[in-house]
């Protein structure tokens, strides 16, 4: 048995060379093989007919993913064709692929390039002999179409960036995310609380549509207080929206907010028009902004505009950086921190926007109608129109500007940009106000404004936003219009703005700084302050390495509030985890603890500490907390626990995720941004198999990869290192795709599931199928290859599962697989096929 299986491999072996060599031959002559060469007892039983031609594939239907330049684009299903009209001398008749002029979008040719191409087989394929240089090559090994382009026939693109003829709007199908905190506290002296608060999305995708619904929830109880418990469910906010290419601009209908980088926001309903930066390549998108802070206990993080939460999350003890907040999201944000102790932290971030520069001959524009809307829904205010642009007057300069008309409001805003080169760039503009008020005179003002930002590269450090703004007492923004029409006075009514965020890196003493600052002034109430400054250094003492220290401090003054924290920790990894010692100064109260961190095989973590408090005029307790991160394949799960001697016990949970549901499949999967862009996977219905993120998929053979960046280039992939032993991929188990915002791609990858075993396999009469023969399941997918004497290596095969067998371009026999594969070889009988 032993000089069977090794005369089997070599003999495998020479049939998988030639095939490889073969496959490399760029053009389809025909080819004479001497079957002299090879070690087969019968030299007459032999077909080598689908290698006679390089790259030969049989006439029929194969699911194949689209390469365009070793990028792989999309899968779909793909004939191959005979073309008889380019009939060769020796009589050959060339097999072609076949791509459908719907594809053509795919692969990212100009507007003139696509108008040369032609058809052929009834006007189905497209024929590219109209563009030189471009290749067609099916690969069955790889399960793949590659296509050969020249730069010359392609639109601009770049490693992490598509043009727009590549982007996909997904499947339709249905999407529920949610993120649900409970905290449970009981204090020594008083009654055990309970709260429960959740966010989250409810949405269906059609085309490039998208309809969504964000909400909100909350529940307070507390136990034996006689206090009514409170509820609340709030849809804060009903909306559609959609990409339009063409234009590089998103469209929305419903419930929005205002996105400007000219004026405040305010949220109404209506329709909206904007230039999408997101669109562009991504050193012309615009900044995110990011809120920073530190914790005093295990706390939850809400920020919140106008009421509506933007993000919510539990963060561990010690200094915390969000910077997952959209782009898109501008103006003033609440930012408030609900420690575990009961005690709250409340103040605001102005957020940032860079200097408004748009590239030569460019024009981006927003544009927005309808009626300002309450949190209720309610219509509230005038009808409005605003618009605004920025046009690009050479590679230096830009141009801008906006307009508001309400009616009894009005709003006219300009200004210039320039790009300053090695010196970074700078913006300014000023922008008159007229309003209307009842009962009272006409007011009119004026707004300047500076913005700057740089990053220096040799210095290793970034402005990322530095802005001063002056507001003349007359000069009123929409939101403090409508604020006075509503409460009939004005309402932190704005004089002067500082900002400034950067950061600066010093590599020889590896120690890293950042700086958050701002100031805000208001002619009708006190002056607000946000600092936020964080200090990290890594280092090495006697034989430790890679030890770490951080000074974190940040003072708000807000509603005439002053908070001051300070937080000190020192880091010393070990082999299995992290010591740390951490020290926090909150306003006249100070803790300490020592801690233990670990990341698990998993990928989940823990954190333990203890230690001290001390509070003024209260003597020094003990405390310990503890706090579980998990992410798995359904969820994100995060769990925390507290006690303070003599003050309080509190446990918390946290639950991320959502469903995503398509007429592909349907997965549970961990979160992502509310209603974002997200990626199904498909592996045949094979579960358990690992994807890239730590994510496997289901039982159905489905998973979903969330937080897929909208219109960037994206892969996505099977970890095949840790692939179960029954499982294997066939074809390529990278996936690229660049999907626009809120879109559910869809990826399949051809997987395999079952025993890999040696078969003999034999005809009706006794007799072998003919050396190369290809052994096929009912996907049409190759198992394996009949070497000499009917043995083949077969591999991804299931009990009862029927195979076919293939020669001479056609199915001549069946094997079945037997109901339970007990034996490491097997004999199969191959029957003529029904019919």
């Amino acid at each position: 048995m032993v000089n069977n299986q090794n005369s089997f491999r070599i003999k495998k072996l020479s049939v998988l060379i030639l095939t490889a060599i073969l496959g490399f031959i760029p053009v389809a002559h025909a080819v004479e093989f001497n079957t002299d060469i090879l070690d087969a007892e019968d030299k007459s039983n032999i077909d080598l007919s689908r290698f006679s031609q390089a790259g030969y594939i049989m006439p029929g239907k194969y699911s194949l993913s689209i390469k365009v330049n070793d990028h792989t684009v999309q899968d779909v299903d793909i004939f191959f064709y005979e073309r008889p009209e380019k009939k060769q001398a020796d009589g050959t008749i060339p097999v072609e692929e076949c791509l459908p002029p719907a594809q053509i979008s795919l692969l990212g040719l100009k507007s003139d390039a696509s108008a040369k191409l032609g058809r052929w087989h009834n006007d189905e394929c497209v024929d590219f002999s109209g563009l030189p240089g471009i290749a067609l090559r099916g690969d069955l090994a790889e399960s793949s179409l590659l296509i050969s382009i020249p730069q010359a026939w392609l639109e601009y693109q770049d490693a992490s960036w598509l043009p727009p003829s590549r982007w996909e709007d997904g499947v339709p199908g249905v999407i529920v995310d949610y993120n649900v905190n409970t905290i449970v506290s009981r204090p020594i002296e008083g009654q055990q609380t309970e709260n429960i608060s959740g966010t989250g999305t409810l949405g269906a995708n059609l085309g490039p549509w998208r309809f969504r619904g964000d909400w909100q929830a909350n529940y307070d109880h507390t136990n034996h207080s006689g206090l009514a418990t409170q509820r609340s469910f709030d849809w804060s906010r009903i909306y559609s929206y959609r990409t339009i290419r063409s234009l590089q601009s998103k469209l929305t209908l419903g419930e929005d907010y205002l996105t400007s980088n000219l004026f405040d926001t305010w949220r109404y309903t209506g329709a909206s028009l904007v230039s999408d930066d997101r669109m562009l390549p991504p050193r012309l998108r615009g900044y995110a902004p990011e809120v920073t802070g530190i914790a005093r206990t295990n706390a939850k993080v809400v920020i919140s505009q106008q009421n509506r939460v933007l993000y919510e999350s539990t963060v561990a003890a010690g200094p915390f950086r969000i910077q997952e907040l959209s782009d898109s999201v501008n103006g003033t944000l609440d930012v408030r921190v609900e420690e575990q102790d009961g005690s709250i932290q409340t103040f605001q971030v102005n957020t940032a926007t860079i200097p408004y520069l748009t590239r030569p001959g460019q024009l981006r524009y927003k544009m927005a109608a309808g009626r300002p809307t309450g949190y209720d829904h309610h219509l509230e205010g005038p009808g409005f129109g605003t618009g605004e642009f920025s046009w690009g007057i050479s590679n230096s300069w830009s141009l801008y500007g906006g307009a508001i008309a309400a009616g009894d409001y009005n709003a006219l805003a300009v200004g210039l940009g320039r790009d300053l080169l090695a010196f970074g760039a700078l913006s300014a503009d000023v922008t008159q106000s007229v309003a209307q008020l009842p009962n009272q005179e006409n007011r009119q003002g004026k707004s300047w404004r500076l913005s700057y930002s740089k990053r220096f590269d040799e210095y290793n450090s970034e402005i990322t936003f530095a802005g001063y703004r002056f507001s003349e007492r007359d000069y009123l923004s929409m939101g403090e219009f409508l604020d006075a029409l509503s409460q009939d006075s004005y309402v932190a009514q704005d004089k002067e703005l500082y900002t400034i965020t950067a950061n600066k890196s010093f590599s020889d003493l590896r120690l890293s700084a950042y700086l958050s600052y701002s100031h805000q002034t208001y002619w009708n109430q006190h002056a607000t302050d946000r600092y936020s400054l964080s200090l990290s250094r890594y280092f090495d003492l006697d034989g430790w390495h890679n030890l770490s220290t951080t000074v974190s401090a940040t003072r708000s003054d807000y509603n005439s509030r002053r908070d001051n924290t300070a937080y000190i920790s020192l880091s010393v990894p070990l082999s299995s985890g992290t010591l740390s010692y951490n020290g926090n100064l909150s306003n006249s109260d100070y803790s300490q603890t020592a801690g233990w961190f670990q990341r698990l095989e998993n990928n989940d973590s823990y954190r333990l500490s203890a230690g001290t408090r001390s509070a003024q005029d209260q003597d020094m307790t003990t405390q310990a907390s503890g706090f579980y991160s998990h992410r798995g394949d359904v969820a994100n799960v995060d769990a925390n626990v507290s006690w303070v001697q003599n003050s309080f016990t509190s446990a918390g949970l946290s639950l991320a995720g959502g469903i995503t549901a398509t007429a592909q499949g349907a997965a549970l999967h961990p979160s992502g941004t509310r209603g974002g862009t997200r990626m199904m996977i498909a592996t045949d219905g094979v579960g358990g198999v690992p994807i890239e993120r730590n994510e496997r998929t289901n039982a159905f053979g489905i998973a979903v990869v969330p937080d897929i960046s909208s219109y960037y280039r994206n892969t996505t992939s099977i970890d095949v290192t840790h692939l179960p032993d029954d499982v294997e991929t066939s074809g390529s188990p990278v996936a690229e795709s660049a999907l626009t915002e809120g879109a559910i791609g869809y990826r399949r990858f051809n997987v395999l599931k079952g025993a890999k075993v040696i078969a003999t396999l034999r005809l009706s009469d006794g007799s072998s199928p003919p050396f190369g023969a290809s052994i096929r399941n009912g996907k049409n997918r190759e198992l394996g290859i009949v070497s000499d004497e009917g043995l083949a290596w077969l591999a991804g095969i299931n009990p009862g599962e029927e195979l076919s067998v293939n020669w001479n371009g056609a199915e001549q026999c069946m094997v079945t697989i037997p109901s339970a594969i007990t034996e490491n070889q097997l004999l199969l009988p191959c029957e003529s096929p029904p019919g």
